[in-house]
């Protein structure tokens, strides 16, 4: 079953404004180098830029950062992000043996405005279906006063080189031509079963 999460309008200047939230995936590492303010990371499903001929505007797909993250299956692992650019939203965090099988961007509600589209809501799955771990995190429409941070659960399986992705769905936002709703970024981890514990058959066995 899905829900959607609504959000109040930010002021007329905000919105006249057009700026773009950003945040940093602090932990667990993330698979591409990012800057201060957690670019590049409009590009679905693990970030980037295209870039934009007209403006003679280059792609940036990102540097790998090679960093792997370990983890035991069937545990927690402590999720923290860093919004460096504030806008209401919320998160969402997804698991998958590649990036080709993250979900894509949650369906959005929108309303039209002289810009455009705008977007209204998000759909949040509740319970979550995998491979989305979860859904509707650090709901927000002031800016953050400190870090979002949760423990997170993980499936109880073996997979080694797994995608795990975190996206930020922003309400009250233009549509990104890279990006639709939402910013992404990834972290690669690998996942080790505890053989203590049923596997969890929600996910497929990667052959790795």
């Amino acid at each position: 079953m899905k829900h959607k999460l609504l959000l109040t309008a930010v002021s007329l200047a905000t919105l006249a404004s057009g700026v773009d939230a950003h945040f940093v995936l602090v932990s667990p590492a993330a698979s591409l180098a990012q800057n201060r303010l957690g670019d590049p990371q409009k590009v679905a499903p693990c970030g980037g830029v295209s870039g934009n001929a007209a403006r003679g505007t280059p792609p940036n797909p990102g540097v790998p950062s090679g960093a792997i993250t370990e983890m035991k299956g069937g545990s927690t692992f402590h999720l923290l992000l860093n919004e460096t650019v504030f806008h209401p939203g919320h998160y969402r965090v997804a698991l998958a043996s590649t990036a080709a099988q993250l979900p894509p961007d949650p369906a959005v509600t929108t309303r039209q405005t002289e810009r455009g589209p705008w977007s209204v809501s998000a759909e949040i799955q509740n319970p979550v279906v995998a491979p989305v771990l979860a859904d509707g995190l650090f709901p927000h429409t002031e800016r953050p006063t400190q870090m979002f941070e949760a423990d997170i659960a993980i499936p109880n399986i073996t997979c080694k080189g797994c995608v795990l992705q975190v996206i930020q769905f922003m309400a009250d936002h233009a549509r990104n031509a890279d990006g639709d709703y939402s910013y992404h970024h990834c972290a690669i981890v690998n996942i080790t079963a505890d053989q203590t514990k049923p596997i969890d058959t929600r996910w497929s066995q990667p052959s790795r």
